[in-house]
């Protein structure tokens, strides 16, 4: 059996996965062909990346541009020469040439940060806003809000769920966890060994979502409340500090295993239900695939290649 050396963690990409090692991170992905592109680049080290609490902030914003870069880059791999760009793509590439794709991916990243902002900090603010204006809610307002956001963060997976595309990352997702728990217990790396492994993991991102969401509702729950618009922009404001506390529970279930832990991950597996299905055996060869090409060559030489 391989010794496990390294602490690997990963991304469902458009019929790929990113997965992610101590020193670099691959993106495998499906051609229309059928053939498995791989592709590996360095991990650039921070010093600020060990520091509790602040190692938080950094690994989100890192995992967010990293995460956003290989999406992009996977959508272009599996689509091949079907792709067609559109205007905007076009007009891009002849204004600012290779620096194209890093503005595309940026612009993005942002429009993804803002509508998450929107949907889970200023919308659950402003509907129990609206709510109270009509039926006054007193000191139930942080309750009221703290439903509304778990009805909005639900009812959106549920909703994403149903996209034929979506549904197919989440089957990556699957396999992207099955060849992590494969590789964490040092079985060699086949496809029937993956299948036998659990799709849920502890330190998912998915789970990372959702201690954000209580952990925010603890917090804000000591925001004072002098307005809709202002307690929306204090809790923009607090997200740091809401991303590092999560950040760290999570980090701490994922060493720890006891019955305190037990119980705080089991909300971020219900809801990995949601975000990750079965995958077929060919997604597990990419997720296989993935986590091959950052392992050191002496760990596959001792049985982790299929």
């Amino acid at each position: 059996m391989a010794d496990c050396k390294i602490s690997i963690g990963g991304q469902a990409l458009m019929e790929g996965i990113m997965m992610k090692g101590k020193d670099k991170y691959s993106v495998a992905v499906r051609k229309p062909d059928g053939e498995i592109s791989i592709e590996t680049h360095a991990v650039k080290p921070s010093p600020v990346g060990k520091i509790p609490f602040v190692r938080g902030i950094y690994n989100f914003i890192d995992s967010l541009a990293t995460g956003y870069k290989c999406l992009m880059r996977s959508a272009e791999i599996s689509m091949g020469t079907d792709y067609e760009e559109d205007k905007f793509e076009i007009w891009l590439k002849e204004k600012f040439g290779e620096k194209a794709t890093g503005i595309l991916t940026t612009i993005a990243g942002i429009g993804g940060t803002v509508l998450a902002l929107v949907l889970f900090m200023v919308l659950p603010t402003a509907v129990t806003g609206f709510i109270n204006g009509f039926f006054p809610l007193g000191n139930f307002k942080r309750v009221v809000e703290g439903l509304t956001k778990l009805a909005i963060f639900f009812c959106y997976l549920l909703a994403i769920s149903q996209m034929r595309d979506i549904r197919r990352v989440f089957q990556y997702h699957g396999a992207e966890h099955k060849t992590i728990f494969c590789y964490e217990k040092g079985l060699p790396l086949t496809v029937e060994n993956v299948k036998k492994q659990s799709r849920f993991h502890p330190r998912c991102g998915t789970s990372l979502l959702f201690i954000v969401l209580f952990v925010s509702i603890a917090v804000f729950s000591f925001v004072p409340w002098k307005g809709t618009f202002q307690r929306a922009v204090l809790k923009v404001l607090f997200l740091p500090v809401v991303v590092s506390i999560a950040y760290e529970i999570l980090k701490f279930t994922g060493t720890h295993e006891n019955a305190l832990t037990k119980i705080m991950v089991k909300p971020g597996l219900w809801c990995q239900r949601l975000t990750t299905k079965e995958p077929d055996d060919k997604m597990i060869e990419v997720a296989i695939a993935s986590v091959n090409a950052i392992l050191p060559e002496t760990v596959i030489s001792n049985g982790n290649e299929e």
